[in-house]
Parts: structure tokens; C-alpha cells; sequence
């Protein structure tokens, strides 16, 4: 993987001051791929700071030698920060999806949306704040307290999650399914059906409505095909009527009707759709089970380059399981 790809797009966000004096800054592509690292393996920044110093693998995949400086915690805080300021994760996201379709590897198919919960460090907060929050100020106690203001999130939301009940050990099953709490944000995907690489992306609190995000930019209309899959979250008079409107053809999930049992056609058909829309369920396997995805940062945007990191290494580590493939 040739991440010199990123370098126009890293000095047009992030060039520094030609200014004399002062330890000449760290290379732009190296700093970069210690993000990588970081988002491949869930570290922090102090975490990442030893393990860099402390495995040779992580050292020649930066290009370091033992005599080499290595960044500091603080130089790699710093860097994530200037590249969540300038809003620059969009960008190398579409630089390297530019790369792949130049590759081959063109959008085709059709296309499956889904969205994710990610979980965020739990704010303690009262109801006075609580409601604050939600009508976008800031409680008094925090403005007085600046240091304790930079320590809360009040971009993040709490959402509940429901997840299937496991069978008791007698063999039955429970009569509902199970309610989890949940304090974070959302990573909200569209892949191709094809390769199976994230196109399009958003990061939002973990409350907003999975449905509007359809018709607000997650679909990739340079998709050779169609069809658009999706679970009954997706399901709408309004997401149909766009979807139509769009060129798009409809292969989201019907809902069960209110106090009447499925249509056996609805279900055969449901069970159809599922084969094809499960496939993004291994995206979020990989960056969850695997890369460990949680958001230790404050505030959406800095939220968004942490999703905006996961999405980018998913497809980088995708492109190279596919070549792998390829040769063999």
C-alpha cells in the first residue's frame, strides 16, 4: 500500500509554516499512518507512543530506524487535531476511493446501507444539563468552569439498542428482545454490493433517525446499478417516493404490520433481501470486534475523523484482502 497517495491532500490541509527556529516538524504521510495504526489497533495517542517505540513491526511499517525520533503523545494529539480543524478525513477518503475505482475496482452491483451505534465514554450529567443540552446551550456552571466544559460531550446522544434475547438454559426463549443503552455516535455506510468497500459515509449522535440519511448524500449515484438494499429502518413512504425519483430501485425490508402477521410472500421475499443486505454487517464486525471502534474523543468532529480513520483503514485492509485473493 503506496501511502504517498495521501501526500497532495495532507500539505494542502495541514501545510506548516516555512517560519525559521524551532525542531523541524514530523513528515505529514508519517504522522499520518501512526493514525492508521492507532485506528487499526484502538490505541490512545500515549499507547501508540509506546508501541511504536517498542515493536519493530510498527517501526518499518513507519519507515523508522532505531536511532529515529519518534512522536511524542502530545505531537500526535496535536496532528489529529489540526486534521479534525481542517476537516480533511473527507478528503482522504475520496482521494483513496478515487485510487481504487483508477484501480479497477469501480462502484457496481448496487449498493447496501446500514448504520452502527459507537460507543463514547458516558457523560454524568443532571437533568438541568441534560436539557441544556438539548436546546443547545451551555449550563452556566460549565462556562465558569472552562476546564470542566473541555472535558463534556454535548454533541453525543443516548439511544437504546435492542439486540436478541439468548435462550435461557432450559431452550426457551425470552418474550422480548433485549434494551441497551447506549451513549455515542453513529457511522452510517453505503458499500457496494460488488467489492463490498465503503463509498459513502456520515457521522452522526447516536439519536438521529437512520432513515433521513438516505436522501441526505449516502447513496453513491456512480454505482453501475440500481438496486439499494436496506433493514426496515430505511422503510418509508418518503425514502420510496425519493428512491424512485432518483433512479433507484427499492430492495428495503418490509415491515411486519401493526397486530397482523407477516405475508408469507413478505417474509420469503424479506429472507431473500437479507442474503444480499447481511453483507454489511461484516464492516462493522471488522471495526468493532477487530479494530475495537470507540470514539475516546470530545465533540462531532473530532468523532468524524475518528469514524471517518475506521472507514478509510476497513477499505484499505478490504483492497488488500482482495489482492491477496487475486494472486492466489
Amino acid at each position: 500500500m503506496d501511502f504517498e497517495i495521501f501526500r497532495p491532500e495532507l500539505n494542502a490541509a495541514l501545510a506548516y509554516s516555512d517560519g525559521q527556529g524551532g525542531r523541524p516538524p514530523f513528515d505529514l504521510v508519517l504522522m499520518f499512518k501512526i493514525l492508521i495504526i492507532q485506528a487499526t489497533n484502538n490505541l490512545s495517542d500515549e499507547r501508540a507512543e509506546f508501541l511504536i517505540n517498542d515493536r519493530l513491526s510498527f517501526m518499518r511499517f513507519l519507515g523508522l530506524d532505531l536511532e529515529d525520533r519518534v512522536p511524542d503523545a502530545r505531537t500526535i494529539w496535536l496532528f489529529r487535531e489540526k486534521l479534525s480543524t481542517a476537516g480533511a478525513i473527507e478528503r482522504l477518503f475520496e482521494r483513496f476511493d478515487a485510487m481504487l475505482r483508477q484501480a479497477g475496482y469501480i462502484a457496481m452491483s448496487g449498493q447496501i446501507v446500514d448504520a452502527s451505534l459507537i460507543a463514547a465514554p458516558r457523560q454524568r450529567n443532571t437533568d438541568d444539563e441534560k436539557k441544556a443540552i438539548k436546546e443547545g446551550c451551555i449550563p452556566q456552571e460549565w462556562k465558569d468552569r472552562p476546564a470542566k466544559l473541555r472535558q463534556k460531550d454535548r454533541h453525543a446522544r443516548w439511544t437504546v439498542k435492542f439486540t436478541k434475547a439468548k435462550p435461557r438454559e432450559d431452550g426457551t426463549k425470552p418474550p422480548v428482545d433485549i434494551a441497551i443503552p447506549l451513549f455515542g455516535y453513529q457511522n452510517h455506510i453505503s458499500i457496494d454490493r460488488g467489492f463490498g468497500f465503503i463509498r459513502q459515509w456520515a457521522a452522526t449522535d447516536a439519536a438521529a433517525y437512520e432513515g433521513r440519511r438516505l436522501r441526505q448524500g449516502l447513496l453513491d449515484k456512480t454505482n453501475t446499478a440500481s438496486g439499494v438494499w436496506a433493514d426496515t429502518a430505511y422503510r418509508s413512504a418518503v425514502n420510496e417516493a425519493f428512491l424512485a425519483k432518483n433512479g433507484f430501485v427499492s430492495h428495503i425490508h418490509r415491515k411486519k404490520p401493526k397486530g397482523r402477521a407477516m405475508s408469507a410472500a413478505n417474509r420469503r421475499a424479506n429472507n431473500a433481501k437479507s442474503k444480499i443486505r447481511s453483507r454489511v454487517e461484516h464492516v462493522f464486525a471488522e471495526q468493532k470486534d477487530r479494530m475495537g471502534l470507540f470514539i475516546r474523543t470530545i465533540g462531532i468532529a473530532r468523532a468524524t475523523t475518528k469514524i471517518g480513520l475506521a472507514n478509510l483503514v476497513y477499505n484499505i485492509k478490504r483492497l488488500l484482502f482482495l489482492r491477496r485473493t487475486a494472486a492466489a
